[in-house]
């Protein structure tokens, strides 16, 4: 197990265990178990979640940043309609 608190590990036990009672194989089980654990972790800001945070080297131009990196900015910006838009989109809607 990563570096849990011991709360966490409890509740890694516990979630496992209940997995298992539902039929689900142990390796599938500890899955299930690690990535809520995880998930609770990342919702308290004890884990940062790496696929969604930072807008990217300030000194690439937009169109050298990844889709999420301009969504992230589009975001700070306060972008309507952000979440229905693709690269091309988001850059447009950034430079107004």
């Amino acid at each position: 197990m990563p570096s849990w608190s011991s709360k966490e590990e409890r509740q890694y036990e516990k979630i496992k265990q209940s997995a298992r009672k539902r039929g689900a194989g142990t390796k599938r089980a500890k899955e299930i178990a690690a990535r809520t654990v995880n998930k609770l972790r990342r919702t308290k800001g004890r884990t940062p979640n790496k696929t969604t945070q930072g807008t990217g080297n300030p000194n690439k131009g937009l169109e050298n940043r990844t889709k999420n990196e301009i969504y992230n900015i589009a975001k700070q910006k306060n972008v309507k309609g952000r979440s229905n838009m693709n690269k091309k989109e988001l850059i447009k809607a950034i430079r107004g």
